[in-house]
C-alpha cells in the first residue's frame, strides 16, 4: 500500500482504506465487548514497538560495558533481577519485571526490507506468496464483535516504512496507517450535516444500482455495499475517539513524553482498551551506521519514557493480563564498531523484549559474547559462530500465536490452492506459564 502524501488522511483515502480492510473490523466474533471485561478474562491484544532500522541491542537490553567493542554505554540494574540494561533506559529498568529479554534472537535476513519482512510474518520473503503478517493473522482469526474501527492498526508510521500485509489473507487485512497519533482524525469522521448525508448517499445508491444492472454476480463478488457499510459505520463510531487524546490527563500524556512515537504508545493503550486486536508503534531512526551512540541517545530518550509509561498505563488500567507487549526490530547492530564510530546490520543474535497477556515475566534467554564476535569480524557472515541458545523468529512468531489462542500450525489455502500453515516455529516453552 503506497504512504500517502500528507499527515491528514483525505475523505478518499478512509474510503479506500475501508475498503481495503474490509470485513476485518466488523466480523463476528467474541459475544461480549472486550472493552466491558477485566483483566485476564479479555480477548488479547497485541501492541509491538517496532524499532524500525534496527535497535542497537549493545545500547539497549543487552549492554557489555566491558567489552573492548561495548562503547561508552553502562549497564544498570532491573528490578528482575539479576538482569542489567542499557542505562539509556532507566524508566525501563523498573518495569522489567514484567517482561522477559530474549537476547540471541537470529535471522538470516540482514537487508531492512527483507528484515522486516521475515520478523513481521515469520516467513523470508518467497517471490510466489505474500506471507500475512502476524497482525493481519490475528485480525482475521480473533476478530471482535462490536469493534467499529480497524483491527489492524499501524501508528506513527513513516515514509517508506514497509507497513504490515495482508498477504495471502487479502488487502482488507493491511495495517490501518495513522501517521500522527492522537491528533487529527477529521477528515475518518462525517463532517457534512445528517440531511447532506444522506442526499449524497440516495446519489450513490442511483449509480450502484445502475452499475448492478447485469452486473450481479460481480457486484457481489467485489462487496461494494458491504464495504460502504462498514466505512460509513466507522466514519460515525464514537470508538473514533480512541485515536484522539482529548479525554486524557495532561499528566497522563507528558509520562509518556513529547513525541509521536510516545503518542502513538498512548493510542495504543485505548485502541487495546476498545478490543483492536493488534497494535504497532513505529520508532524510526535506529539504523546508525555512523553516530550509533548519539543515534541511540536520541532515540532511547523517545523510547524510555514512552515504553514504561504503556507497561504503566496498562497495569493500572487491568490490561496487562490482556495485551501482549512486544518490542523488536528487523534486526540488531554489529558487535564492533566501524570507522564512523557506527554499527552495521547484525540479524546473528539480536535482542527483544516481551511481555504482559499471560507470558511468563523475568525470564532472560541467550547469552552473547561481543568480544568474540568481533574476532570474526573478516569472517563470511554464514561461518560466524551462532550464539548461545539461539532462538529462531519463527518460534517467537509461534509462542505470540498460541498465547493469542490461534494454533500456530493451521494451515490455510491461500488463493492459489497452496496450503500454508500461519507458523513453522514452535512456542518458546520458557515464555509459557
Amino acid at each position: 500500500m503506497p504512504p500517502f502524501p500528507t499527515n491528514a488522511i483525505t475523505r478518499r483515502d478512509a474510503l479506500r482504506l475501508a475498503a481495503g480492510l474490509g470485513v476485518s473490523f466488523l466480523l463476528p466474533g467474541m459475544t461480549v465487548r472486550a472493552a466491558g471485561r477485566r483483566g485476564a478474562e479479555r480477548p488479547r491484544s497485541l501492541i509491538t514497538l517496532w524499532m524500525a532500522g534496527g535497535a542497537s541491542q549493545w545500547e539497549t537490553w543487552d549492554p557489555h560495558p566491558e567489552s573492548k567493542h561495548g562503547g561508552p554505554t553502562w549497564a544498570i540494574k532491573t528490578t528482575a533481577g539479576d538482569l542489567q540494561i542499557s542505562h539509556l533506559l532507566p524508566q525501563m529498568a523498573e518495569q522489567m519485571h514484567k517482561l522477559s529479554v530474549i537476547r540471541t534472537l537470529v535471522s538470516k535476513e540482514g537487508d531492512h526490507e527483507r528484515g522486516t519482512y521475515f520478523v513481521q510474518t515469520g516467513y523470508r520473503p518467497d517471490p510466489t506468496v505474500v506471507h500475512p503478517s502476524l497482525g493481519a493473522i490475528l485480525a482475521q482469526q480473533r476478530p471482535g464483535e462490536g469493534v467499529e474501527i480497524p483491527m489492524h492498526v499501524s501508528l506513527a508510521t513513516g515514509d517508506g516504512f514497509v507497513v504490515p500485509r495482508g498477504g495471502y489473507l487479502g488487502d482488507e487485512y493491511d495495517a490501518f496507517r495513522i501517521y500522527d497519533p492522537g491528533r487529527n482524525i477529521r477528515n475518518m469522521r462525517q463532517r457534512v450535516g445528517d440531511k447532506r448525508q444522506q442526499r449524497r448517499l440516495a446519489n450513490l445508491d442511483v449509480v450502484s444500482r445502475s452499475f448492478r444492472r447485469g452486473r450481479e454476480q460481480q457486484v457481489d463478488d467485489t462487496l461494494h455495499e458491504h464495504v460502504i457499510e462498514r466505512a460509513l459505520a466507522m466514519m460515525s463510531s464514537e470508538q473514533l475517539s480512541a485515536f484522539l487524546l482529548d479525554e486524557e490527563p495532561r499528566a497522563v500524556i507528558g509520562r509518556y513524553g513529547d513525541s509521536r512515537f510516545g503518542r502513538g504508545c498512548l493510542v495504543a493503550r485505548r485502541l487495546a482498551q476498545q478490543g483492536v486486536r493488534s497494535i504497532q508503534v513505529v520508532l524510526q531512526g535506529f539504523d546508525t551506521h555512523a553516530d550509533n551512540f548519539a543515534g541511540h541517545e536520541s532515540q532511547c530518550a523517545k523510547l524510555d519514557p514512552a515504553f514504561a509509561a504503556l507497561m504503566r498505563d496498562l497495569e493500572e488500567h487491568d490490561l496487562l493480563d490482556s495485551t501482549i507487549v512486544l518490542c523488536i526490530g528487523e534486526f540488531g547492530r554489529t558487535p564492533w564498531i566501524n570507522g564512523l564510530d557506527g554499527r552495521d546490520h547484525w540479524p546473528l543474535g539480536f535482542s527483544c523484549v516481551i511481555g504482559g497477556g499471560g507470558l511468563r515475566s523475568g525470564v532472560v534467554i541467550g547469552g552473547t559474547d561481543p568480544d568474540r564476535w568481533a574476532g570474526e569480524q573478516d569472517i563470511p557472515s554464514k561461518d560466524r559462530t551462532p550464539p548461545a541458545d539461539p532462538i529462531e523468529v519463527p518460534d517467537l512468531f509461534a509462542t505470540i500465536l498460541q498465547q493469542m489462542n490461534v494454533a500456530p500450525d493451521l494451515e490455510i489455502i491461500t488463493p492459489i490452492g497452496r496450503p500454508l500453515a500461519f507458523s513453522t516455529g514452535t512456542p518458546i516453552e520458557r515464555l509459557l506459564v
